[in-house]
């Protein structure tokens, strides 16, 4: 195993963090040393240190095998969370160990689930860091890496394949090579666009960016404790929306159409598939809300509906509203968007619109060759055909996903949370959409969880955020290693 090249990548990977937490100082400086500061620049000088020591003691190489390039990414992600959570850790307040874990861990991976009662008790500084987290997982920890490593290395290649899935490379349209360019690009776009519309929308600098920062990464943290509804404004609640869709979708498509100025890259049938879910599912928690009495005005059950159902399939987890009172239909509704989600290729988690699709078609063809034994059944996503061997590891993939989740749930209850909160938090966890129903929902937290469940949860969103298949290759190895000791 060449541990130098994995020291000196994740070392990459936690400089990354480093910068942030620095920023997050200059935060705390603009806002009068704030109570976070001193716990932000012990964090900072730590994390720094670890992060350069292998540039100044390991020598540079240059190639790794497939085991180093899964070791790396893995390694990266989980030495993020470690050091991420040194700031709550050090600042305290309600971040006992497996508090500040869970927090660091939510905001890696994307999840938006949280243990803060209390939001807006945090200084400045530390919600900036808070934000930052999902800016900086959204983009991905190792797509950080690839951005610093010269594009002719064969590291940058490798580890480049084992990111981005063979699901989120089909919209580069022959861009395969430039495609953590191009999700860069239009990650960072969103961002800021989103943090320039918040700003004209009449939200504070602070909550602009911090907003922003969660909405391009899927995350879900917000600075308020009523996360969008403290605004109380009907036009941030849209540009929430649009922001939540657009980071919800395939950026290849996005790349394109800006590039070629043409909205022919949006017939695409997962991106059609996915909007049609959306409105479909909008649609009908909107009419459960106005048929429960829980809202009276059909117009503000449909946008409610809407904003709930964009959040939850986008994974996001932003709130205008609490579903701690909705009916067990509308939860229901939210709960299955929540274990689909959004599209390969862009910051969601969940099973992904593109694999629900396939299995929907390979379903159909099954039923097909019942039916008509000696007939052609093909799956197409338009007009291309979906191979074999490319149909299987998908289909086999939401097998493993309901395994986890089955899994989780189980353990869950063994570790005394109740019934329905061990369901809702499983999906939600594994599909890194953060709120879940009743007290976990979207105004509630996951405090009053046993430590050991919040461990369980964060196991399940950090396989949620690397899509599993990495980390069983990692398990595969270390058993494989045994073997043959």
């Amino acid at each position: 195993m060449n541990w130098r090249a994995i020291s000196r990548n994740v070392g990459y990977a936690l400089l990354v963090s480093a910068l942030f937490m620095f920023l997050s100082v200059l935060v705390s400086f603009a806002n009068g040393n704030d109570s976070a500061c001193a716990a932000l620049i012990i964090s900072f000088t730590i994390t720094f240190i670890v992060g350069v020591f292998p540039f100044i003691f390991v020598r540079k190489t240059s190639a790794i095998t497939l085991k180093e390039g899964y070791l790396i990414i893995t390694l990266s992600w989980l030495l993020s969370f470690v050091f991420g959570m040194l700031p709550y850790a050090l600042w305290g307040g309600p971040f006992s160990l497996s508090n500040a874990w869970f927090e660091s861990v939510s905001g890696f991976t994307t999840t938006g689930a949280t243990i803060l009662e209390n939001v807006e008790a945090l200084p400045n500084s530390l919600l900036f860091w808070r934000a930052s987290t999902h800016f900086i997982g959204g983009l991905g920890v190792v797509v950080f890496l690839l951005l610093i490593i010269p594009g002719s290395s064969p590291i940058r290649m490798r580890l480049t394949n084992m990111e981005l899935s063979s699901l989120s490379k089909g919209a580069y349209s022959g861009r395969t090579n430039k495609a953590v360019y191009i999700f860069a690009y239009v990650y960072l776009g969103i961002g800021a666009a989103a943090f320039i519309s918040y700003l004209l929308a009449g939200m504070s600098p602070l909550d602009a960016v911090c907003h922003a920062m969660s909405v391009c990464a899927t995350g879900g943290f917000s600075s308020r404790n009523l996360s969008i509804a403290a605004f109380d404004s009907t036009l941030i609640e849209g540009i929430t929306i649009v922001f939540m869709y657009l980071s919800s979708i395939h950026f290849g498509i996005i790349y394109l159409c800006v590039v070629n100025r043409s909205v022919r890259p949006l017939k695409n049938p997962i991106l059609s598939f996915y909007t049609l879910s959306l409105l479909v599912f909008a649609l009908l928690t909107g009419f459960s809300l106005r048929v429960s009495g829980v809202e009276q005005s059909l117009g503000r059950a449909l946008w409610e509906g809407a904003f709930q159902t964009v959040s939850i399939a986008s994974t996001t987890g932003f709130a205008i509203t609490d579903n701690a009172s909705w009916p067990l239909s509308s939860n229901l509704l939210l709960m299955f968007m929540a274990v689909m989600c959004g599209c390969a290729g862009s910051t969601s988690g969940g099973v992904k619109a593109d694999r629900v699709l396939v299995l929907l078609k390979s379903a159909g063809r099954q039923i097909g060759r019942i039916l008509h034994p000696s007939s052609v059944n093909e799956v197409r996503l338009g007009k291309r055909v979906i191979r074999e061997e490319e149909v299987n590891p998908q289909i086999l993939y939401i097998a493993i996903y309901c395994v986890i989740l089955a899994v989780s749930v189980l353990l869950a209850l063994i570790f005394k949370v109740n019934d329905h909160s061990a369901f809702a938090a499983s999906v939600s966890s594994l599909g890194n959409v953060g709120p879940a129903i009743r007290e976990l929902g979207f105004m509630g937290n996951f405090n009053s969880l046993p430590s050991a469940a919040k461990f369980l949860f964060s196991v399940d969103m950090f396989l949620g955020r690397i899509e599993i298949y990495p980390m069983l290759a990692v398990i595969a190895m270390i058993f494989d290693g045994h073997r043959r000791r």
